[in-house]
């Protein structure tokens, strides 16, 4: 009986790994491909705005978005003043 009931543990326990490894595997995937989407769009939309006027109005939209200052940098904008 004890033989049985802890042959059933290690098939749970295996059961429960495989199942975690397979949802880990699919969030994975999940993140990638919205991050695959955010750049599509990205790319799109820099396309779109090539005329020089276009660029600058995004930048000037992005200028009250854009938190940190690391991101703030790759479009020339200053970085926020810490009060």
């Amino acid at each position: 009986m004890i033989n049985q009931l802890n042959a059933l543990k290690i098939k749970r326990d295996a059961l429960t790994a495989r199942i975690k490894l397979v949802q880990n595997r699919e969030t994975r995937q999940k993140r990638k491909d919205d991050t695959r989407r955010k750049i599509l769009v990205g790319a799109y939309f820099l396309e779109q705005l090539k005329n020089d006027d276009d660029f600058d109005q995004l930048v000037n939209q992005l200028d009250k978005f854009l938190t940190r200052d690391s991101e703030r940098k790759l479009f020339n904008l200053p970085p926020i003043s810490k009060e």
